[in-house]
């Protein structure tokens, strides 16, 4: 079984909740009904799970017109399935698919008020945003996202432990050379990572199978079942624009300027044409998006450039997928050349970012002639990131800090730590783990 970071966060929950459910958003297949299946199992003595969309059945206990206490949804579950028991303070009813049913969101607020009683919820965002909801329970529920494995929980499924990785925290924290092998083995680990990516699912492949041609075609499944996704669940008007706009981001991530550009989608596009069927892929979890700003100090959300952005999928293993199997050979060995591989080196940092709760920014000014890839925050400070695929010159990076003079900068480089008088601190690339 899969080590997962999002146990601790069901435990905290459990631990700190008063009178909330707890709703799991996420993309599908990211391990959410797993990890609360577990959880659920290991830490009450009563569990319950119904599944909203392979048991149509028990809808109809939330869509009731009449009573909608606990304990009158409690009396309708028992009808539909008299095998149900609730044991006051050691039940956790877990609810699968809540997308499937607007109603049963509502009601999480009646669960909820029955302190006895634990309730978590889980749904792809490819529902629970947009289907139509009488009311959402404010007050009454805890939203968190979940997210497929990061290169930290992938390094545990290839048997690394925390010792070993906190061993690497250690030449981070003390900005000292990594030996030569170690940062060779885990460059080439961080490689992996990128044509496997954190699906679960394909994670267990690979570990099971090192076969790479068993992997791809677990990533064609998935990547299958998104476009089906996209055709169910997006709005009728979007559907087709969704499909257009996540099907370009391979090649939005392949130019020199990776901003995010509706010609790529089709000739003439227009950010009026596309725009809404962007934000239903990001509120579906499947992309992140990345906003310029027009001054890169701190609080960078002040400064955000709406109508200036990248997107980057939300794993990268996919985006490799979405590029063919014979890109695999290609990153693995380290032979790719051109400005895809500086887009695919960009939705790793941005996949190891946003999986630390990051969010993401970018600069480029208003000549063009300085990009910084990515600005993040440390204490009340904006931090300039510039990604390398190899570990060449960084002329955007060395003008970003003489003219804006912040604290220190990063390089992330297939290379090893290194530190300037300017306050460039270069990093291997995998350290963005701790950032």
């Amino acid at each position: 079984m899969l080590k997962r970071k999002f146990t601790a966060a069901l435990t905290e929950w459990k631990r700190t909740k008063k009178t909330e459910c707890l709703l799991v958003e996420g993309a599908r297949q990211v391990g959410k009904s797993f990890i609360i299946r577990e959880f659920g199992k290991t830490n009450y003595d009563n569990f319950i799970e119904i599944n909203l969309l392979k048991q149509k059945k028990f809808r109809a206990t939330f869509e009731s017109d009449g009573d909608n206490s606990f304990t009158a949804i409690f009396s309708r579950l028992t009808l539909l399935d008299p095998a149900i028991r609730f044991i006051p303070n050691k039940t956790l009813l877990f609810i699968d698919e809540i997308q499937e049913c607007g109603s049963a969101r509502t009601a999480l607020k009646f669960i909820a008020e029955e302190a006895t009683i634990d309730c978590i919820a889980s749904g792809s965002m490819l529902g629970i945003t947009h289907k139509t909801i009488a009311s959402i329970p404010v007050g009454y529920e805890r939203k968190i996202e979940m997210f497929s494995l990061d290169f930290e929980e992938f390094l545990w499924a290839k048997g690394y432990d925390s010792k070993q990785i906190d061993l690497l925290k250690e030449y981070f924290i003390k900005k000292e050379k990594v030996p030569f092998e170690v940062n060779e083995v885990m460059l080439v680990t961080l490689r992996e990572y990128m044509v496997v990516g954190g699906m679960p699912e394909v994670v267990n492949k690979f570990i099971e199978t090192k076969n790479f041609g068993l992997v791809f075609a677990e990533q064609e499944k998935i990547l299958k079942s998104y476009h089906d996704d996209i055709a169910k669940y997006a709005p009728s008007s979007d559907r087709p624009k969704a499909i257009s706009c996540y099907l370009s981001i391979p090649r939005q991530l392949s130019k020199e300027y990776t901003k995010f550009q509706y010609s790529i989608i089709e000739k003439g596009g227009t950010g009026r044409k596309f725009d809404s069927s962007l934000e239903w892929l990001r509120d579906a979890g499947l992309v992140k998006f990345c906003f310029n700003v027009n001054n890169p100090v701190f609080p960078l959300a002040s400064y955000e450039k709406s109508d200036q952005f990248k997107i980057y999928l939300s794993d990268i293993g996919l985006l490799n997928a979405m590029y063919g199997f014979e890109m695999k050979a290609a990153v693995l060995s380290n032979t790719l050349t051109g400005p895809a591989k500086g887009g695919l080196y960009e939705n790793l940092i941005a996949d190891i970012l946003f999986k630390k709760k990051r969010s993401l920014y970018y600069y480029k000014n208003d000549s063009n002639s300085q990009e910084i890839e990515f600005l993040i925050h440390d204490g009340a400070a904006a931090v300039p990131i510039e990604v390398k695929s190899g570990n060449g010159a960084t002329v955007s990076l060395d003008t970003f800090l003489e003219r804006f003079k912040p604290s220190y900068g990063l390089k992330l480089v297939s290379g090893n730590i290194g530190i300037t008088e300017s306050g460039k601190v270069t990093l291997p690339l995998y350290m963005a783990m701790f950032l």
